[in-house]
Order: C-alpha cells, then sequence, then structure tokens
C-alpha cells in the first residue's frame, strides 16, 4: 500500500476524518447493552472491521454516555495482540460508532452454548494468552472488570481477544478502585464484602478471579459457584465460604492447581500477576515469546465456513429494528428536510445533553495515526543517512598541503 513513500499520493483520510459513508454494511452480530455490532467493510482499503455503533438518546437517557466516551479514551491508548484493537471512532446525528478489529470465531460464550468441549491444552493457551493481555492492561494500569466468555473473542484461528471496555477502571499507581462494577458469576469475593462507607477498594487480582472462573467453565461447562444478576451480596459470600469447588478427576493435578490459586478468595494469596503465574510448574514448559507472536497453534479452531455468532441479530436487525442502519442515509436526510422539535422545557434539556455528547465526542483514527508516525520514522532515518553521508565525505577531505608529513 506504500505505507513507505512519503510522496505517496494524499488518500482521502488525509483531507478528511472518517464517517460513516466510507464503510460498507455487510451485516449484524451482535448486541449488548451499549449498542449493537455489524460487519463492515473500508470502501478505500477493502479491509473487513467490526462496527459498534450506539444510539445517542438511549445513551443520554440511560446515563451511558460517560462509559462511552472512558472506553473510546482507554481503547485509544491500547494496542496489543491479544485485545480486540481500536480502529476508528465517528458520530452523525443519532449514533456515536466504534470500529475495531473484525474476528470471525466468535465469543466463547457462543461456542459453550454450541457444547463445544475445551479441551485442558486449549484452555491453558487460552490463560496464557488472556494472562499476557492482563499483563499490557497492568502496565497501562487498567483494571478489565469484565473478564468472562462474553468478552473473549476468537479469530480465524483460534486464539483469544479480550473486548469491551465499557466497565474498565484506570487507577494511578499504589491506588485502589471502589466503585462496585462487574458481572455478579465472574466477581472476586472482595467486591461484595460488606463495610460500612466508602468500600476499602480492589486492584488488579479482581481479574485474575474472573480468568480462574472463566477457565473453570470453559473446562467443565458450568462455573464452578451458582449465583446469578440477582443474588444479593451477602448470600454471595456464604457461597464463597460453603461451596468448594468441585475439581474432575479427569482434571490434571497441576490444572487444578492453577484453578485454586486463580480462584483463591483471599485476594492477598491469589495469582495476580504474570510472572506469578509464570513460576507455577504447570506452565514452566510455555514458552512466552511464542504465544505472544501466536506461533502456538489452539487445539479449537472455529469453523471457518459460518459466521460463528447468533443468526437472529440478522433479522432483528432487519425487521424489528426502528431505525436499521442500511436505512440511515435516508432517514437522516428526511429528518434534516422535516427538522421537527416541539419546543418543549424537556425537550430542550434533552437537546442540550444530546449537544453536548457531540461537542464532547472522541474522533479516532489509527490508520492516520500510524501513517504518521511511518512518515516522521521515515524523515528522521533519512535526516539521519543524509547526516552520515556528509560526516563521511568531511571525513574523506584530504588534509591540507602543509600538514602531510613526508
Amino acid at each position: 500500500m506504500g505505507l513507505g513513500q512519503s510522496s505517496k499520493a494524499p488518500t482521502a483520510e488525509d483531507t478528511e476524518e472518517v464517517n460513516f459513508d466510507h464503510f460498507q454494511i455487510l451485516r449484524a452480530i451482535g448486541k449488548g447493552s451499549f449498542g449493537k455490532v455489524c460487519i463492515v467493510q473500508k470502501k478505500d482499503t477493502k479491509k473487513m472491521y467490526a462496527m459498534k455503533y450506539m444510539n445517542k438518546l438511549q445513551c443520554v437517557e440511560r446515563n451511558e454516555v460517560r462509559n462511552v466516551f472512558k472506553e473510546l479514551q482507554i481503547m485509544q491508548n491500547l494496542e496489543h495482540p491479544f485485545l480486540v484493537n481500536f480502529w476508528y471512532s465517528f458520530q452523525d446525528e443519532e449514533d456515536m460508532f466504534m470500529v475495531v478489529d473484525l474476528l470471525l470465531g466468535g465469543d466463547l460464550r457462543y461456542h459453550l452454548q454450541q457444547n463445544v468441549h475445551f479441551s485442558e491444552a486449549t484452555v491453558k493457551l487460552y490463560v496464557c494468552e488472556i494472562a499476557l493481555a492482563l499483563h499490557y492492561l497492568r502496565n497501562k494500569r487498567i483494571i478489565h472488570r469484565d473478564i468472562k466468555p462474553d468478552n473473549i473473542l476468537l479469530d480465524e484461528h483460534g486464539h483469544v481477544h479480550l473486548t469491551d471496555f465499557n466497565i474498565a477502571a484506570v487507577v494511578k499507581e499504589d491506588l485502589k478502585a471502589c466503585s462496585i462494577a462487574g458481572t455478579k458469576p465472574y466477581m472476586a469475593p472482595e467486591l461484595f464484602q460488606p463495610v460500612e462507607g466508602t468500600h476499602p477498594g480492589y486492584s488488579f487480582s479482581v481479574d485474575w478471579w474472573s480468568l480462574g472462573i472463566t477457565a473453570y467453565e470453559l473446562l467443565r461447562g458450568q462455573r464452578p459457584y451458582v449465583m446469578r444478576s440477582s443474588t444479593p451480596a451477602n448470600e454471595i459470600m456464604q457461597t464463597f465460604h460453603k461451596v468448594h469447588p468441585s475439581y474432575p478427576a479427569a482434571w490434571s493435578t497441576e490444572m487444578k492447581s492453577v484453578l485454586r490459586q486463580l480462584m483463591c478468595i483471599d485476594a492477598a494469596k491469589r495469582i495476580s500477576s504474570l510472572p506469578e503465574l509464570q513460576e507455577m510448574d504447570y506452565l514452566s514448559d510455555v514458552n512466552w515469546d511464542a504465544v505472544l507472536s501466536k506461533q502456538i497453534s489452539p487445539g479449537f479452531i472455529p469453523n471457518r465456513r459460518r459466521l460463528n455468532c447468533d443468526p437472529t441479530f440478522e433479522l432483528e436487525e432487519m425487521i424489528l429494528e426502528s431505525k436499521p442502519l442500511h436505512k440511515k442515509k435516508k432517514r437522516l436526510a428526511r429528518k434534516t428536510r422535516d427538522n421537527g422539535s416541539d419546543g418543549s422545557p424537556q425537550n430542550g434539556q434533552l437537546q442540550q445533553r444530546l449537544d453536548n455528547v457531540e461537542r464532547d465526542f472522541i474522533i479516532f483514527n489509527r490508520e492516520k495515526l500510524k501513517r504518521a508516525k511511518t512518515d516522521t520514522e521515515e524523515s528522521e532515518l533519512h535526516m539521519k543517512e543524509k547526516a552520515a553521508i556528509e560526516d563521511g565525505q568531511n571525513n574523506n577531505v584530504d588534509p591540507p598541503a602543509a600538514c602531510v608529513s613526508g
């Protein structure tokens, strides 16, 4: 694509921001509390991405704007082999858009629901790959807070990628997070501890607990503790202390040891960092550089001949969605033409909040940043080479005749 040529002709992205019209919408593949996801193709590069779009009005009414903005802010500073990396963000009158890596292997929840049996070797590799992602996030001072099969996607080769940072927390040096967030069946015990006044706080170890619960569920097809989102915190704490997870005899002693130390109720004794995990005998044979470069093949490879997601998402978007994405251009054109407003105080307040969303929205373009970085590096290299040539020429100048001996 000529990325190494600084004299290349400018593309559309050099002169304008990426927007909805730069993408072809292919099909819907998912939805969550913060929006819906579809497969798109960028028209100029023909690259495929996943595009998450969130209705502004719904986000304002549900007070979700802050979390959306926080996710944008966090993800623009992240790039890692085992994350779902962020490429573009833009907005229009109706929606906020996030364009990320497209991973067609489906999430681990989908495969669990399809009764996939994950071997111990496969889960061991998943643990290693997610551990590398958590180590990277820790260096960025980020607690994910929602590690679970639903938020772990597979690429076409079967490697895992962590996604969904909308409830992640960024903590400063030596400080802890205090707000309670997560999905209850995967939340660590310290998040449920009864306290008077403010919560004592927690740190990165909560993600490693969630990793342990996830690994157990992948191996067994069910979680070690039975609880629901409606289960009260005091009952959950009783469950942790009364119920002891059972470990099938078919599992290796070493895997059981890893899971027990990941799911240690005492956070101070829990494995909660990559170095601690690497010290375990079970992982002594792991080539971590090979894991990071995805040179180790997973034992489970998703079916490449089908889309690994629930097909009802497509039907809902096409039939049930009141504002389908594929009809956006006509809808916005009609809205602009009609330009209706009732002028009521409530409508005015709501419009003010929508205006604030438009004003504060973070526009991002990783491709443009990468291109600018490449051009800067090439320019610096050219300057160094030029300086080296000039120095070399100066060194080859013959000394004046008066200085020549003999």
